[in-house]
């Protein structure tokens, strides 16, 4: 098992045209770790998701996912290789029901007499016990997706992306559409699927969301970072003074290039 960082992100540059939206990104995020991507807009935050997640390819640099370094040639590939991508608009069919979501493309079938047959009570046992693990409660599995709160929705995405082995999971603005108690349930989801030990980065613009669940805060600033800290050893005035600018001392300046 290999027991170095999950992600090793080494000077990742981008470059659009004569524009540099990435000018040396260099961090790491280990398993089981939290990590609070903040910035404000335009600092790189999208564009660095988006290389971690294969839909784009870096003008230069490193990135070594599982131990080993990577470059992927679409979102597809990296999925494949166990990093997802959580938006605020998810990417779940609302037309179907909750265990049609979450075997969609590896649906359990049988064949009798030559005849596939879809193993309908096997998959919902399946997607019961991984709810109930998870602590989400569904009234009926049998529901679908477009009658459930926006919380249910993003229960249902994390709980499938964890059940099917997953490694990373990126999350770009994730509460920015749900109420107070929803909003709560999310990041406790979040502490959970980081204790599974998988890895997670959280995008948000809400200071209190990323030190309630975040174990570290990496700012980017003007495409560079401008601070990686424990977020136990940091403060959301100390944050915001590396987002903006003003400062970049004290714990703003303790990097951890080689993970937890």
């Amino acid at each position: 098992m290999n027991t170095g960082p999950l992600l090793q992100l080494d000077d990742i540059r981008m470059n659009f045209g004569a524009i540099e939206a990435l000018r040396g990104i260099s961090f790491s995020v280990g398993r089981g770790e939290v990590v609070a991507l903040l910035g404000d807009n335009g600092a790189g935050k999208s564009t660095l998701v988006k290389i971690i997640s294969g839909g784009l390819k870096p003008s230069s640099g490193a990135m070594t996912f599982d131990g080993r370094e990577q470059t992927f040639a679409s979102p597809a590939a990296a999925k494949a290789q166990g990093i997802e991508t959580v938006y605020q608009d998810l990417s779940l069919c609302t037309n179907v029901d909750v265990v049609g979501n979450f075997f969609m493309g590896r649906e359990i079938v049988k064949k009798y007499f030559g005849i596939p047959v879809m193993q309908e009570k096997a998959m919902e046992e399946v997607v019961a016990k991984a709810m109930a693990n998870a602590g989400t409660r569904i009234p009926s599995l049998r529901t679908n997706v477009e009658y459930l709160s926006g919380g249910q929705r993003q229960a249902i995405e994390l709980n499938r992306f964890a059940h099917w082995g997953g490694k990373l999971v990126l999350l770009d603005e994730p509460f920015a559409a749900l109420g107070v108690e929803q909003t709560r349930r999310g990041l406790a989801m979040i502490k959970q699927i980081a204790a599974q030990g998988i890895g997670v980065i959280i995008i948000t613009h809400i200071m209190a969301q990323a030190f309630q669940v975040a174990d570290r805060i990496v700012v980017i600033r003007q495409g560079l970072v401008a601070g990686d800290v424990a977020a136990k050893k940091t403060s959301p005035d100390e944050v915001v003074r590396m987002i903006t600018g003003e400062s970049y001392g004290g714990a703003a300046q303790e990097t951890r290039p080689n993970g937890p």
